[in-house]
């Protein structure tokens, strides 16, 4: 009778009140496990937006170094020595420009001797979807062509996320918020620049980039000539 009555009781399997904590448990868990996947998935993406930001600040900063060290006084080439950085404040914000005359601007130089003078120009607006934000564009032209000659050059995006832009130029005494190659002397050039740049990350937290590039008085014709 005993036996009989243990078969009939495990025959009836779970009961519903066992069954909805099985259930509660393992809705429990897998909420456990979506979120870890979740936080998981949100720290990738936004650890490859931070990358990825890092990599483009770097990318300008590598490109407007080049270019300045580029701006040279050249005795051979009919090169025509600019560089004119002009500072601006948007609502308390440092937004400079800059013009220079670089020889092969963001290209090697040529292995038997400088390369194509070209003019470029760094300039940023307010970008028009994001507010805070600006959008940092470069524009190059032959330095070959005379003034209005030519196709208008159309600018390049280079960020759309600048949050600052300084320059500073380095005159052998004092560090000057603005240069005009043309009014100071008659192409006359800083002995370094010095660049701040604050690009906006996903994160909400800018990144900021320095640097000091010096800038090369050098002779062509002293150095392919000697």
């Amino acid at each position: 009778m005993i036996r009989r009555r243990s078969m009939s009781r495990a025959a009836r399997g779970f009961t519903l009140i066992e069954m909805m904590i099985a259930m509660g448990i393992l809705g429990l868990i897998l909420a456990m496990l979506a979120s870890s996947f979740s936080a998981v998935a949100h720290s990738k993406v936004h650890g490859e937006a931070r990358l990825a930001s890092d990599e483009a600040a770097r990318l300008i900063m590598l490109e407007m170094s080049r270019e300045i060290r580029g701006v040279v006084q050249n005795g051979v080439a009919p090169v025509r020595v600019l560089l004119v950085g002009a500072g601006h404040m948007q609502g308390g914000t440092p937004l400079d420009n800059i013009t220079l005359s670089t020889l092969g601007a963001g290209h090697h130089r040529a292995v038997f001797g400088p390369g194509a003078e070209d003019i470029v120009s760094y300039t940023a607006t307010p970008n028009q979807n994001h507010r805070g934000w600006f959008v940092l564009m470069r524009t190059q032209q032959s330095g070959l062509l005379a003034p209005g000659q030519g196709a208008r050059p159309l600018p390049v995006v280079l960020a759309d996320n600048l949050l600052s832009l300084h320059l500073r130029y380095f005159d052998g005494t004092r560090w000057n918020e603005s240069w005009d190659s043309e009014a100071n002397g008659g192409g006359t050039l800083p002995l370094a620049v010095s660049i701040d740049l604050a690009l906006a990350t996903p994160s909400g937290k800018p990144m900021y980039l320095s640097t000091m590039v010096p800038v090369p008085v050098v002779l062509w014709n002293a150095l392919w000539n000697p």
